[in-house]
């Protein structure tokens, strides 16, 4: 059985990309590319060129401004996903939850369930969302699928704990259309849980060629390489010994992702789409990211 997939919110095409190579031990099951949409038109070409390969199925345009009529003239679909905008529920930020502008853009995400009516769905976002808004936006957001017609199984997904080399929590909900003999259950992870992969034999293990594509190197400033002489394996700039001179100048957020370096023994810490200092650094080298150190 082929499943069509439209996805709202694709972003450059992680869930995407997943759903169109995963493999089922029944090879009659696998997912297809119907449509996808986002609004960030470097992130729509990103999507096109490893996702659907096809200019026409993807929609680059405000959700808020979209017509669902103009996905469905490209195809109908069989399963929807969307990792809705996550920048008001994160624990990094200022929690506005529901109240934000971003956090209320779920619901585009409810109308297209009760326009398409797909046979399931898989929504995702950061595990802080079941806190917001003291647990109130979640217990929502649950009700709503609900209501659209969809027995629900929320789960907050320890990505570690099934062979990813990076502790990535997120609260993954796979929704099944109430009217199909169908009833989902959350993998197992017996296979990896006490045997998690390290960040060192992910980089390492085999090591990453010198003509591997996406490995652009960055420039860092002197003032970094110094920092980084003086953080261990494990710490960042406000828990380790560092020089006043070499000190950040933070008073609000101090973010334990910051200048902080790997544990070649454990999983990466999550990985994030920020700047200033957030950057992943290795656990022993003070690089200088650039082509004739990196030789």
């Amino acid at each position: 059985m082929e499943f069509k997939l439209g996805e709202l919110f694709c972003g450059p095409g992680g869930i995407g990309y997943a759903a169109v190579t995963a493999q089922s031990a029944d090879p009659s099951y696998k997912i297809s590319h119907a449509w996808a949409n986002d609004y960030d038109r470097d992130t729509c070409q990103t999507y096109i060129k490893n996702v659907s390969h096809n200019l026409k199925s993807v929609i680059c345009q405000d959700i808020r401004k979209l017509r669902y009529s103009k996905l469905k003239k490209i195809s109908d679909i069989d399963a929807l996903a969307f990792g809705f905008p996550c920048n008001d529920f994160s624990v990094v930020g200022e929690h506005k939850g529901i109240d934000g502008i971003y956090g209320p853009l779920y619901s585009f995400g409810i109308q297209a369930l009760k326009y398409f009516k797909p046979k399931w769905f898989l929504a995702e976002n950061v595990g802080g969302l079941k806190n917001s808004n003291d647990g109130k936006t979640f217990k929502l957001i649950l009700q709503e699928m609900f209501q659209a017609g969809y027995s629900i199984c929320p789960h907050l997904y320890k990505f570690e704990e099934y062979g990813v080399p990076q502790a990535r929590h997120r609260i993954i909900i796979v929704g099944i259309r109430q009217d199909q003999d169908v009833i989902f259950s959350v993998p197992s992870t017996v296979l990896y849980k006490n045997n998690l992969r390290t960040a060192k034999d992910a980089i390492e293990n085999p090591p990453i060629p010198n003509d591997a594509p996406n490995n652009e190197l960055t420039n860092q400033s002197k003032d970094v390489i110094e920092r980084l002489k003086y953080i261990k394996t494990g710490e960042n700039a406000f828990t380790a010994d560092i020089p006043a001179n070499l000190q950040l100048n933070i008073s609000s957020v101090k973010s334990s992702q910051i200048y902080r370096r790997l544990a070649p023994d454990k999983p990466a810490y999550t990985v994030t789409s920020s700047g200033g200092g957030t950057h992943v650094y290795h656990w022993k080298e003070n690089r200088k990211y650039d082509k004739q150190s990196a030789a």
